[in-house]
């Protein structure tokens, strides 16, 4: 008898050991993830809705439906990423996520200058080399040292009642998203 529940116990733990194994792996090798999804929408450093009703995306299908979201792949290779806009929302959140989807960086419109949407995502190296030489209109942005290859920025935008549906779709559409 003693045999039989070690037995059993071993298959359970061995079970158990083998399902959290399976669950840890999976971020890294599906291939339905949300880079190689947004590859097939849009090519890097185009802004792509998320949360639009007409998305074919399933990034956005369990999204709030009091959000809207966009979301741009970038490759800190070909140089430091310009995230902007000029308008403003109540309030609006920013992720910035590496390519297998791990939250690197977040804040919202509390912690940017006057509420607006303008952020440099960039490495330690160039970082100390964009201060060398600060480009106009960095003077108020947001720099984010990421010591990443390629991400995803994900900008999503509260959408109080209906009322504002139309101007936070507005603002939205006019988030930029360009390598400098």
């Amino acid at each position: 008898m003693y045999r039989l529940l070690r037995a059993i116990f071993l298959g359970l733990l061995g079970a158990g050991i083998v399902h959290i194994a399976v669950l840890l792996l999976l971020p890294y090798v599906t291939e339905r993830d949300a880079w190689s999804e947004l590859t097939t929408a849009a090519p890097l450093y185009t802004p792509t809705r998320i949360s639009s009703s007409a998305s074919t995306l399933s990034l956005g299908r369990a999204s709030d439906p009091l959000t809207e979201a966009v979301a741009c792949r970038f490759s800190l290779e070909d140089g430091p990423l310009h995230v902007a806009s000029d308008d403003t929302v109540p309030f609006w959140a920013m992720s910035i996520y590496d390519r297998k989807g791990q939250n690197i960086f977040s804040f919202n419109d509390r912690t940017a200058v006057d509420g607006k949407v303008n952020f440099v995502v960039l490495t330690p190296t160039q970082t100390v080399e964009l201060r060398k030489d600060m480009p106009a209109g960095f003077e108020e942005a947001v720099f984010v040292e990421a010591d990443i290859e390629e991400g995803i920025v994900v900008i999503r935008a509260l959408v109080p009642d209906r009322s504002w549906r139309e101007t936070v779709s507005s603002f939205v559409e006019t988030i930029g998203c360009e390598p400098q």
